[in-house]
């Protein structure tokens, strides 16, 4: 991850290894965040696999703030979402 930008409240981040999986979830979560202005991404080229990714908070903290929470949120969904799966896959098995 590399960040871009002078200003703290208005950074782009580029994701190495990335597409729009990663890009658009990450998205949503960033946005649920209500001192969150604005969060957007865009690949630069099909060719390329990075993302800019975008983020420019009101002011009251720095950008690299709701990124970092995105991807922390967005980590215990996936967790959830895996636990969940295992455990009704384990209930499934026992009740062959």
């Amino acid at each position: 991850v590399q960040a871009d930008g002078s200003d703290g409240d208005c950074v782009t981040f580029v994701l190495h290894d990335e597409d729009h999986t990663l890009g658009n979830s990450l998205r949503y979560m960033v946005m649920k965040n209500p001192d969150v202005e604005f969060c957007g991404y865009c690949i630069t080229h099909p060719s390329e696999s990075k993302i800019n990714f975008r983020i420019q908070t009101r002011g009251a903290l720095p950008a690299v703030e709701p990124f970092r929470k995105g991807l922390n949120d967005l980590m215990g969904v996936c967790q959830h979402v895996l636990s969940t799966f295992e455990r009704s896959m384990k209930e499934f098995r026992a009740q062959k």
